[in-house]
């Protein structure tokens, strides 16, 4: 893969007018609230029970 993923939308305020920030990869900022956040992948989850997903009961 080698095109970055973009969020949707701010996770604090929920706009859409985002822009890439130039701390590192997966670094954004919100033209709106003025925060900056970073995105991070961490890995695929694996299931419990022989893949099929876990139910809470």
């Amino acid at each position: 893969m080698s095109e970055r993923a973009a969020p949707f939308y701010c996770p604090y305020c929920g706009d859409e007018d985002l822009r890439p920030n130039e701390t590192g990869h997966g670094a954004w900022e919100c033209a709106a609230c003025r925060r900056a956040f970073q995105l991070k992948f961490l890995g695929l989850l694996s299931t419990a029970n022989g893949g099929q997903a876990h139910e809470r009961a």
